[in-house]
């Protein structure tokens, strides 16, 4: 009698679960194991290492990936643009179909000069974007980036920041990270899927 019983009440469980799951995908638009990317990009305003102010908006009509670094930075970000750059030509003639965004989360020192300075040493197909500390902040708001000021015992000092690659589709929705030393192959296997799809 005890199994039956017990046997009941996980049947009642896996139903309430069911239902849950069934709510949640309908109530938000997508199967649940996407809500961890729910709210991820948003609203800014930028200018671009051309000099182009550029919003939110005008990053739609291809896929796109979105960096913050600084110029600064030692390792990750040259590491992580120089890894942009390979992923650009290995996507041949579909790279026309694919961006890439650097947004600085230092504009103290990377204004719009220091931005296309240091664009120019991977790919020109690698847009660098910047502003005032406020429209700087309101991108990583969107894109829910940390970043943080540290000083060094010099009197100078560097930036702590999300190292994570956020992969948007062409509708600017959320699909997916490259995450700091992810396995090359990994990584452009995830830029060649998002590019083919559009």
């Amino acid at each position: 009698m005890k199994m039956i019983r017990y046997g009941a009440w996980a049947l009642v469980v896996l139903v309430f679960a069911a239902l849950g799951y069934v709510w949640l995908s309908q109530h938000y638009g997508k199967p649940l194991g996407e809500l961890a990317g729910a709210g991820i990009g948003g609203p800014f305003t930028l200018v671009s290492n051309e000099g182009v102010t550029v919003t939110e908006k005008d990053l739609l009509g291809k896929p796109h990936a979105v960096f913050f670094g600084f110029t600064h930075c030692p390792e990750v970000c040259p590491t992580t643009l120089y890894e942009a750059r390979g992923w650009i030509e290995k996507l041949g003639e579909k790279a026309d179909n694919f961006a890439v965004y650097f947004i600085t989360v230092d504009p103290e020192r990377d204004d719009q000069e220091t931005i296309s300075e240091y664009m120019s040493l991977f790919d020109d197909r690698i847009t660098g974007l910047t502003g005032s500390r406020e429209e700087i902040d309101r991108a990583t708001k969107a894109y829910k980036v940390y970043s943080r000021k540290v000083p060094l015992g010099d009197g100078d000092y560097t930036m702590d920041h999300t190292a994570t690659v956020y992969l948007m589709d062409a509708q600017g929705n959320f699909s997916g990270t490259i995450s700091w030393g992810e396995d090359p192959g990994s990584a452009l296997a995830k830029v060649r899927k998002l590019a083919a799809n559009g």
